[in-house]
């Protein structure tokens, strides 16, 4: 869940909201402002109600935030970055860097969450206690103290990847010092749970109770689609834990020269089976007579932004990436590192650099197929 509006920062943990929250929020506001608040507080004007129920939905999310800050604030004490927190039409997500290393980290670190919102559910229980008689008070904490109650025991449901789903593969990685296996029990609950939601929203469809339904087959597949997102990429992750880059990037640095036009490089390179990035040179001078570092690079990322119409008259540098812009790593970094920063960068290529000089390149490509090919071996 990428942050397309940023907020700000907390803890150096950069606060956004994706655009699905902007309807989330105006259905909350809605329902508080012509259900909830009319029903329960009836003496309240209109205005009245509109202004508590927008400011109840703000109030609302700022707990999920802070639900998902107890995950975060627990991560780094952990050592484990948390590159983002997101606000978005189901609540929120915490991007974090990487799998907790111990069965009670994971513990921790997925408790914290439902925690705050239990603490929140108390806070603003105890508030609503006091200020009964006051109706403008009154209405939006008895509504925010049971939403956190309600927040905290959903997010505690078994079923990965909700917090009780981290829970239990927690609990079963303690008991079985095995996470793989842990991670495939957590896994199929998630998948039992979201397909649960999927059943019950379809029979209520059926019942009459059409709004709910949807509703509930849509956290039903959503939860269907993260659980099996988060099993494959805890999977990968698991996979290349204990390897480092060198061990799986190429040799090889295809090069070109600087005043090769992109139409040679597609029709001659590229599309006759070459590697989808080279690295520019210029003419004269190549890796083997002491020019350690490239000119630049050129991929096809770079190619797709240049008109076919232009390709002939385009030279390879005048699209390529100069060398000083590249991202790079070196052959020791971790190979979990190494995808994490392909991921941040969105780029599919990074060049190895080992003492300032170039001695290869490390791409997703060369990742999947490395865990393929190991895979088959295994069996």
């Amino acid at each position: 869940m990428r942050t397309q509006i940023r907020l700000g920062t907390i803890w150096g943990i950069p606060i956004g909201l994706h655009t699905s929250w902007f309807l989330v929020f105006i259905l909350i506001t809605w329902t508080l402002a012509q259900g909830y608040m009319p029903e329960d507080f009836p003496g309240l004007s209109v205005a009245m109600r509109w202004i508590l129920a927008a400011v109840t939905s703000l109030l609302f999310f700022a707990s999920v935030l802070a639900h998902e800050l107890g995950h975060a604030f627990f991560a780094q004490r952990y050592g484990i970055p948390v590159h983002s927190i997101t606000l978005f039409i189901f609540g929120g997500v915490a991007q974090i860097e990487r799998q907790p290393e111990t069965a009670g980290s994971e513990f921790v670190i997925a408790i914290a969450g439902p925690a705050v919102s239990l603490l929140l559910g108390g806070i603003f229980g105890g508030l609503w206690f006091v200020t009964q008689s006051v109706a403008f008070l009154a209405a939006p904490l008895f509504w925010l103290a049971r939403i956190n109650v309600i927040l905290a025991l959903f997010n505690m449901i078994p079923g990965f990847p909700l917090d009780g789903g981290r829970v239990l593969r927690a609990a079963v990685w303690a008991f079985s010092n095995n996470f793989t296996l842990a991670n495939r029990v957590a896994a199929a609950s998630g998948q039992i749970v979201a397909f649960g939601f999927l059943a019950v929203g379809i029979f209520n469809v059926f019942n009459g109770s059409v709004l709910n339904g949807i509703w509930l087959a849509f956290i039903g597949w959503f939860l269907q689609n993260a659980a099996a997102a988060n099993y494959q990429q805890s999977n990968l992750q698991e996979q290349l834990r204990d390897l480092r880059v060198d061990q799986v990037m190429t040799r090889e640095r295809p090069m070109i020269s600087n005043r090769l036009p992109v139409s040679q490089l597609v029709n001659e390179k590229i599309m006759r089976g070459g590697p989808r990035y080279y690295f520019v040179q210029r003419d004269g001078y190549g890796f083997e007579e002491g020019d350690a570092r490239p000119f630049g690079m050129v991929s096809v990322s770079d190619v797709t932004q240049v008109p076919a119409e232009g390709w002939p008259l385009t030279p390879a540098e005048q699209i390529m990436t100069p060398w000083e812009d590249l991202i790079t790593t070196t052959p020791q970094t971790c190979l979990t590192d190494a995808m994490q920063i392909m991921d941040e960068s969105n780029v599919a290529q990074l060049p190895v650099i080992e003492d300032d000089q170039l001695i290869g390149v490390l791409s997703r490509q060369q990742v999947f197929r490395y865990i393929r090919l190991r895979s088959q071996f295994s069996n």
